[in-house]
């Protein structure tokens, strides 16, 4: 029998759950089973679950089905346990490092009890104070085990079922369950305290508990606030029932009335339904009072009288009052520059234009990416819905002919900023750019992530302190209507590192659709255009941005690569975008180098490619699509992975051949190791993982669902992977 059985819900948190169950196979203290309860078996938390079960055979899945809810997974999980003590931890949080073994010692400490409230903290997904809710309840407790009686505060309604230990077999020798419905917590909380006769506490943290981007389910409007009436009564009853004396009924009447009394105050928390409320929580207030309780004092002591008298017209007069006399006046975001401020507020109040499309991409930096491949699309599926692109004065001239286009920071920029219905962009628009009522943001993203993104980043200093604030980063993603996802592991990091209310459209990238699309006189037209000699195999060496770098850094001799790898070899070299301004200075003699990087079309620059070398950059998993060979060049994977942060192991699962100097990298080309048999094998897997989507009609599916409004189960299915045929490549890439 295992110590601890640790159960983890996971419904709607598979981005998160994967760091969930590490925190806690990570624990010193191993003597535990761990119980993930999944919806189902081919949902994306049960694939998570089921990974971490191949791993390591202390982790075993169950399943609950969503309509049951959070009681209900909770249960299954409880019904599925076999060690001594039950704990919970939601999807979303974590255990601290070393939790287990300091809640063991403290149980060693205090021998059988049958619960032990631990200290948890609440820590913001983006920033924010640390904080430790429970601390000043728990610090008012005796030492070592007590009996409730002696500490009559601790009533466990305002206590997380994941901020405790339970004893499995006094959870089943009281017939404890999870209620159903919301707030499901104060149910349990309240009548395992009710019920326990021998307890402790630990003032050690046991759960890290990262408090939700859209901010607690529980405090969300909606009907389901009725829930916690069923839950207070729930209890109540129970007490009653049990005869609880007076010195610990009044505590647990207090806390629970403060919780309902906080509903009642937050009229946004009940859009309907607030008189009801109030009278049904009226009627349980004079049902249950406690003979001789006395309500608190200052506001909250008022609130309690009105309660006790059943009147709502002044409750509801105070609660308005407060919050009238609390009120500010938001400003309303606006560029810079008083006459830009005024031209685009006057451009707001006209109505959107209902077949305006604005486009950006890479913060202005000319016609790309899934923006231009979507307005591409649009202009053949949707002509009705004129596109415009945004770019910085000094792209205007990348821009293809007949596509329309303003400049950055100009009033027309902004005119069209404040009119267009659909706004496209690749990264984010200005923080100044409002989201008016009717609009639509796609966001399409510009690439599948191997590095952190996000709020994922503020744990790590070098990237953080560059990015600034996280706040203002979630702002703009409350903008989001939608967000373009390539693949299942891009759509679990987004929800992740982008917290938001948006939709994901798992629909593949639409600047890859012409890596199927295109065929050999694409390819040739191309290289031509870039100046690849013919018979040349064209390596394309992307490197990628280095957050501990101030300026671009090859971090290889090309020239020396290219005379060790073979004498057909030329280096295509796309520099990351950031330095895409201008080509790399060149020696005099003859080069066998191309500085690709201020060519407009990575696409293009693919296409022309035989193979691709790059380090950690995002191209890797666009170019699979093409099914070339790829190898990483990983000299500074370590140095990488602690400054920038990584969502997976490169190294464990590569797209190709490692090599990790430029001698290893010169030889798998000389040898031609680097399309080989193995290398064949890792580039199908990677290919499966990460290119499921990208069938050549991905812009189709974006433009049909987004700027059409067609209902999804209309749109184009996806091609199986095995069914495409990726455009050909030029050169002859396996060598004896």
């Amino acid at each position: 029998m295992p110590r601890f059985s640790i159960i983890v819900p996971s419904h709607g948190v598979a981005g998160r759950l994967g760091q969930a169950l590490d925190s806690v196979l990570a624990q010193s203290f191993g003597d535990f089973e761990l119980i993930p309860v999944c919806d189902a078996a081919g949902s994306p938390a049960a694939g998570v679950a089921a990974g971490h079960a191949e791993l390591d055979s202390r982790v075993a899945p169950v399943h609950a089905p969503p309509s049951e809810g959070l009681a209900g997974a909770r249960n299954a999980g409880v019904r599925a346990a076999t060690g001594t003590y039950l704990l919970f931890l939601d999807g979303d949080d974590v255990l601290v490092p070393g939790a287990l073994a300091a809640l063991d010692a403290r149980l060693a400490e205090t021998g059988p009890v049958d619960v032990l409230p631990c200290e948890h903290e609440r820590v913001p997904w983006w920033e924010g104070e640390v904080t430790r809710p429970v601390a000043p309840l728990l610090e008012q407790t005796p030492g070592g085990a007590f009996a409730p009686a002696r500490a009559p505060r601790l009533t466990g309604v305002g206590l997380p079922a994941w901020s405790a230990a339970w004893r499995r077999a006094f959870v089943a020798e009281h017939e404890l369950a999870f209620p159903p419905g919301w707030f499901t917590d104060v149910g349990w909380c309240g009548r395992a305290l009710l019920r326990a006769e021998r307890v402790a506490v630990s003032r050690r943290v046991l759960v890290r508990h990262r408090a939700r981007r859209q901010g607690d389910r529980l405090r969300l409007p909606g009907a389901h606030h009725h829930d916690l009436l069923d839950q207070t009564e729930r209890v109540l009853d129970e007490a009653r029932a049990l005869g609880l004396p007076s010195e610990r009924s009044g505590p647990l009447f207090e806390q629970l009335f403060a919780a309902v009394l906080k509903t009642a105050a937050h009229p946004r928390r009940l859009p309907s339904g607030r008189r009801e409320f109030f009278r049904r929580a009226s009627a349980l207030y004079r049902t249950h009072r406690p003979a001789g309780f006395r309500p608190p004092g200052g506001s909250l002591g008022v609130q309690h009288r009105l309660l006790a008298a059943g009147s709502y017209e002044a409750f509801a007069a105070l609660r308005d009052a407060r919050r009238a006399a609390g009120r500010a006046a938001a400003a309303l975001p606006r560029p810079s520059g008083l006459r830009t401020r005024l031209h685009y507020g006057l451009q707001l109040r006209r109505p959107l234009d209902p077949d305006l499309a604005v486009y950006c991409a890479y913060w202005g930096r000319g016609y790309a990416c899934n923006p231009a491949a979507i307005h591409a699309k649009a202009r053949e599926l949707a002509p009705h819905i004129r596109g415009v692109f945004l770019v910085e004065a000094d792209q205007a001239h990348t821009v293809p002919d007949g596509v329309e286009y303003a400049v950055l920071g100009s009033h027309r920029a902004w005119e069209l900023l404040a009119r267009a219905t659909y706004l496209v962009n690749n990264a984010n628009f200005a923080e100044g750019v409002v989201k008016r009522p009717g609009s639509v943001h796609l966001q399409t993203q510009h690439g599948t992530p191997l590095k952190t993104m996000g709020v994922d980043q503020s744990f790590h200093p070098v990237v953080a302190a560059a990015t600034g604030s996280f706040t203002k980063l979630l702002g703009r993603v409350d903008r989001w209507d939608f967000n373009l996802s390539s693949n299942p592991h891009s759509t679990r990091v987004w929800e992740r590192a982008f917290p938001g209310s948006y939709e994901q459209l798992e629909y593949g990238y639409p600047r890859n659709d012409v890596y199927v699309t295109a065929g050999a006189d694409d390819v040739a037209r191309v290289r031509a255009e870039l100046g690849v000699p013919e018979g040349a195999r064209a390596v394309l060496y992307a490197p990628t941005h280095r957050d501990h770098h101030t300026g671009f850094e090859p971090g290889l001799d090309l020239e020396a690569f290219c005379e060790a790898a073979g004498e057909d070899v030329v280096v295509l070299l796309r520099a990351h975008y950031f330095y895409d301004r201008g080509g790399r200075k060149r020696s005099g003699r003859v080069s066998r180098v191309i500085d690709v990087s201020a060519h407009r079309s990575s696409e293009d620059v693919c296409l022309a490619a035989d193979a691709l070398v790059t380090d950690y950059s995002s191209i890797m998993f666009d170019y699979a699509n093409l099914d070339r060979p790829i190898v990483v060049y990983a000299d500074d994977w370590e140095v990488y992975r602690e400054t920038r942060g990584v969502c997976f192991d490169l190294m464990a699962a590569p797209p190709g051949r490692v090599a990790r100097t430029p001698e290893e990298l010169a030889r798998v080309f000389r040898d031609g190791s680097y399309a080989d048999e193995e290398a064949t094998a890792l580039r199908a897997a990677f290919r499966e993982r990460f290119c499921p989507f990208d069938d050549g009609r991905a812009a189709e599916r974006v433009v049909r669902r987004v700027l059409l409004g067609e209902p999804p189960e209309t749109l184009p299915p996806v091609i199986p992977l095995a069914e495409r045929v990726p455009a050909p490549a030029a050169a002859t890439l396996v060598r004896s």
